[in-house]
Order: C-alpha cells, then structure tokens, then sequence
C-alpha cells in the first residue's frame, strides 16, 4: 500500500543556512535503515531513542536542542518524534535510551503523537522507507524560553532565531506489508 506522493523536501533546506559540525551515532547512519529498537511499539519497535555524540561546533555555543522529524509522513506538514530542548554546552553525548532525569534540567516539550520524550519511527505499513531527520542545533544561547507543553513548531521557530550551526544524521525506516 504505497502511498502515492512526492518525496517531501529536507525541513531544513528552507530554513537559512547555518554552520555544521559533526554528529555520529554508534546505532543509525545516513541513508541506511534503522534497527527497529528506535521504532515506536505500534509497529512492533522498543521505541529508544538511538546513541548521538557531536564535535566540533562553533566556540560560542551556548546550549544545544535535539530534534528527530520524518518530512515523508503523510500529515501535509511531516511528523515530530522527538525535541529535547535546552541541553547545556558541556553535552556532547546521548546514550541509546537517555532518560530526560540525566539531562542537566533538559526536557521534551510534546512530540506529535503528545507524548514527552522520544517517540520511534512509526511509518505506514508498506509505505516506502521514511527518513528520520535527527539533528543537533547548536544555539547561542544557553537555554530556549519554551516550556513543556510547547509545540515542536513553536520550539522550531524559537530555532530559527537562535541556531549557529546545525548537525544532522538521516537513517531511513519501513515497515513492510
């Protein structure tokens, strides 16, 4: 049951340019599938959020936000998994399954299915593979004036103001029929 639509763009790409850095990750990689330990429990997954360290970002950086977004979800406006805002500058590293009481104060404002914290890939079953857009934003700024109950798009725009530079990794995620 593929779903018939163009491939959306990177969410990304129509925002303005900014500074990269490195972001690696012992669990995804670029382009290649996802281990359905990082899928949400609807599809069969253990719904943990995937190892991620970054290095070498910009000497200013204040503060970093941790973001996970599928633009190929058939929503008209992609889906959000993750956002966890307000990461101190000495972070560089999330372990495979963080729990939020390790993060230094840091905290999930509501993913899109209205939950706090990761929530795995999800894709229609028999769609075709879904990219997950795991991106580190580096802020210049300590800390984003959000609070919880945020919205990831009210989170995304306080981005737009405060991103440096910007690391992404881009596994992919299907569920077959």
């Amino acid at each position: 049951m593929s779903l018939d639509r163009p491939i959306a763009p990177d969410p990304y790409e129509l925002l303005p340019t900014v500074g990269a850095f490195t972001l690696t990750s012992a669990d995804v990689a670029n382009g290649e599938p996802m281990d359905a330990a990082y899928a949400h429990g609807s599809v069969g997954g253990e719904n943990v959020s995937p190892q991620l360290a970054w290095a070498d970002f910009p000497a200013e950086t204040k503060g970093f936000v941790v973001t996970c977004f599928d633009p190929d979800a058939p929503t008209g406006s992609g889906f959000w998994h993750w956002v966890l805002v307000n990461l101190p500058a000495t972070t560089t590293e999330l372990p495979r399954g963080v729990a939020e009481g390790e993060l230094g104060g840091a905290f999930s404002v509501r993913n899109d299915y209205g939950q706090q914290g990761y929530g795995g890939a999800a894709p229609p079953a028999g769609d075709r593979p879904h990219r997950y857009v795991f991106a580190v934003h580096a802020l210049d700024v300590e800390k984003l004036d959000v609070s919880p109950d945020a919205s990831p798009a009210y989170v995304g725009f306080n981005l737009a103001f405060h991103t440096v530079a910007r690391a992404v990794i881009r596994p992919t995620y299907q569920v077959k029929e």
